[in-house]
């Protein structure tokens, strides 16, 4: 091949990163976490597809959202002309998975998901264009009791995590009330910023008449003393939304965990009313909300159900991995418990025997594999991180034995083990 018809490398695109081993092993540390909480609450998992159709996030997110107007990866497809769309997130395909098979036929359900999202935004750290979330969705449930028990779900997780709340994460609460008062609300807030105009951004001025609650989410600092006048939505609140937020507060009290009510904390999508929660932390720069959500009770009929109340929360895989990498949180080494050393072809067959009964019986077992020296295996048993050593010498297993060498602990002498009771010296490895 000439040096001019080389093929050009491929590389993965911009913002959308390969997970590779050793941090992979990060990924399914904290995978396994997250699905054994779920497990513990009664959730069940859901999937649904990556492409969705684009009508499904402008009905389910709002026109006006910047998800919607600026973020998502939308196509047509070539087929058929379907207008179709990367999933940006996914509550709102859970609730169409929900409605299309009738989910709630016989009472509520309580459901989580994980998997990719995509968003056409400026990749930063802890913000990319393929990123990763695990979210709970509780779907037809109304009272207060659900939303609370979200809330304290998190709080196990991030105690399951090794994270400190009030120090790694803390909690804020309000209320969105429901869509008459958010609708007289939204009225007082333009009316507000028109007499502002010129103190606003562009993005502030864009958005006043579709969607005036973004405006409150601005990180403009020379919009503050705009946004601290602005009228607040929980003056707004009848009777049953505040009662509704009292009632989370009450469980949350009785449950010892500290929180702020922030009036000012809004949600960045359109179907979210009555109770909404963020979790945040200071160890991430400006970019702080590690986990938000909510209750949207008319997203279900919005999306062509029959009306249902609901409620959930999502979470970033690669911020919460941010967040324990700030605050030290280390998981476990990863690693086989076993490395097996095969000096040559004579006890290859006897060794991948030994190795599968192992792995039979529930240890993690790591072959050697393409010869090399006795010095360069030991060197990879080393760096794999398993403890112990198998050592398959010809002169061993021509006398029915292995040798096991304690890679971790030098103190410990060498055994030797029989070939012919894997499954009993297997248990004991179990056991150390």
């Amino acid at each position: 091949m000439s040096e001019t018809s080389k093929a050009i490398p491929l590389q993965a695109i911009r913002g959308m990163n390969d997970i590779l081993p050793p941090d992979s092993a990060r990924w399914v540390w904290l995978e396994d976490k997250l699905r054994a909480l779920m497990a513990r609450y009664g959730y069940d998992n859901v999937r649904t597809p990556i492409v969705e159709p684009t009508a499904l996030f402008v009905r389910g997110l709002g026109a006006a959202t910047d998800i919607v107007e600026k973020e998502m990866y939308s196509f047509e497809d070539t087929m058929n002309g379907d207008q179709l769309t990367l999933r940006p997130e996914n509550t709102a395909g859970v609730v169409r998975a929900v409605a299309e098979h009738n989910l709630l036929y016989d009472g509520g359900k309580r459901l989580w998901y994980i998997g990719a999202m995509f968003r056409h935004e400026r990749p930063q750290k802890g913000r990319y264009r393929q990123f990763h979330q695990f979210g709970a969705e509780a779907l037809g449930y109304a009272g207060p009791d659900v939303d609370a028990e979200l809330i304290l779900m998190c709080r196990a997780l991030w105690r399951e995590l090794g994270l400190v709340e009030g120090r790694d994460v803390r909690l804020e609460l309000n209320s969105l009330g429901q869509p008459d008062e958010r609708c007289a609300h939204r009225e007082a807030l333009i009316t507000h910023f028109e007499q502002h105009i010129d103190r606003l951004d562009d993005d502030a001025r864009r958005r006043l008449h579709g969607n005036p609650l973004r405006i409150l989410d601005s990180k403009n600092a020379s919009m503050h003393p705009v946004l601290d006048s602005a009228p607040m939505l929980i003056d707004f609140l009848g009777a049953d939304s505040l009662a509704h937020l009292q009632a989370v507060r009450d469980v949350l009290d009785a449950a010892g965990l500290e929180y702020r009510v922030n009036p000012r904390l809004v949600r960045g999508l359109d179907y979210y009313n009555l109770t909404t929660f963020e979790w945040t932390t200071d160890r991430l720069g400006a970019q702080g909300t590690v986990c938000g959500g909510g209750r949207y009770d008319t997203l279900i009929e919005q999306l062509g159900g029959k009306p249902a109340p609901a409620v959930g929360f999502a979470l970033g895989i690669e911020r919460l991995l941010l967040l324990l990498d700030e605050a030290a949180v280390t998981p476990p080494a990863a690693g086989p418990m076993v490395y097996a050393i095969v000096p040559g072809a004579a006890v290859l067959t006897r060794a991948l025997l030994t190795v599968e009964a192992l792995r039979s019986a529930g240890v993690s077992v790591l072959m050697h594999l393409g010869g090399h020296s006795m010095k360069t295996q030991f060197k990879r048993a080393d760096a794999s991180g398993a403890r112990y050593a198998l050592v398959f010498g010809e002169d061993e297993v021509a006398r029915g034995e292995v040798a096991l060498k304690f890679l971790r602990n030098e103190a410990e002498p060498q055994r030797t083990l029989a070939l012919a009771s894997v499954a009993e010296w297997a248990r004991e490895l179990l056991k150390a």
